[in-house]
């Protein structure tokens, strides 16, 4: 069994790694947004730092809500613990210290991403330089996960990382569909209509899925279709089912090796559950909102007991 520093610091690793990269999706997508709504681009900027996480930070040091500001604190900010500077020194500083569990392959490509990811931030990124650094850094995130799939052995080790990069997709997913859902609806009778494509199409660029969303529905964007996709759908990489799917998966790998099962694979067990066993009318029916919330609150107590379980540090 692995040493519980050990565990945790490639469970670490990897949400921090997952993180750097969902950061840089976010604010691509509020980019991409203020480009269609510039006649209110503080409340679609504002929702940029709702959906990262870190509005409370973020008003302790800036009034306004604008495209400098935000993708400052987002992208450079070491004091806010959630932007893409602070988080890949993070997954660096874990990736050294459970470097013997890692292949030279991982171990290098983290460490090439720190470099490069600290040299594209080291001075505030302008406008117009901004969406060449966002598709770098979520490059230097893709090397990273492709050096590791590639060279990993599948064993304990390959399976905490995998849950970390899960239990962090998750919640970077869900945070964006709620955030975002509420955003675009001018209002709650508005629920289910379809509105402006470029608008809807945004939250499916903050998590890569625009184009494979057509091959799936071949239609127009419509909210049902985006909450079901980005929900329920099981095959789309950054769905809430297909996320649960691993962290069965990776969970139940735990089991058979430490021959015991605890709290957390039952958690797992239930929220995957109320995804598979579930429709998007039913979702809505009972609130979209409310599902989304309660499904972070469930997301965040499965990492709580994750860490208990396994003696994380």
């Amino acid at each position: 069994m692995l040493l519980g520093r050990t565990a945790s610091g490639l469970y670490w690793m990897h949400r921090y790694i997952e993180r750097a990269e969902n950061i840089a999706r976010v604010v691509d997508a509020g980019l991409r947004m203020s480009l269609t709504r510039s006649s209110d681009a503080p409340a679609t900027w504002s929702s940029v730092v709702v959906t990262s996480g870190t509005e409370v930070g973020f008003r302790q040091k800036h009034d306004v809500c604008t495209a400098e500001t935000v993708s400052d604190y987002l992208l450079r900010d070491i004091d806010n613990p959630s932007s893409v500077l602070a988080s890949i020194e993070v997954a660096r500083s874990n990736a050294r210290m459970v470097r013997t569990a890692l292949t030279r392959e991982t171990w290098e490509s983290v460490n090439e991403a720190w470099m490069t990811i600290k040299g594209l931030l080291a001075a505030p990124v302008p406008s117009s330089e901004l969406p060449a650094t966002l598709d770098r850094i979520k490059r230097q995130a893709a090397l990273i996960r492709g050096s590791f799939h590639g060279t990993m052995l599948r064993n304990e080790i390959f399976n905490f990382a995998r849950i970390g990069t899960f239990i962090e997709r998750a919640d970077n997913t869900a945070r964006i569909l709620d955030v975002k859902y509420h955003l675009l609806l001018p209002s709650v009778s508005y629920v289910g209509s379809t509105l402006d494509n470029y608008q809807w199409e945004s939250i499916l660029r903050s998590v890569d899925a625009h184009r494979s969303y057509r091959w799936v529905y071949d239609v127009q964007y419509k909210p049902v279709n985006i909450a079901d996709y980005l929900i329920l759908n099981g095959r789309m990489p950054r769905s809430l089912n297909f996320c649960y799917l691993n962290i069965v998966e990776n969970l139940r790998f735990l089991a058979q090796d430490y021959g015991v099962t605890h709290n957390c694979h039952s958690t797992a067990d239930r929220t995957l559950a109320t995804l598979s066993d579930n429709s998007v009318q039913r979702i809505f029916s009972r609130g979209l909102h409310e599902f989304l919330t309660g499904f972070i609150a469930q997301n965040n107590r499965l990492g709580f007991e994750i860490a208990e379980t396994y003696n994380f540090d």
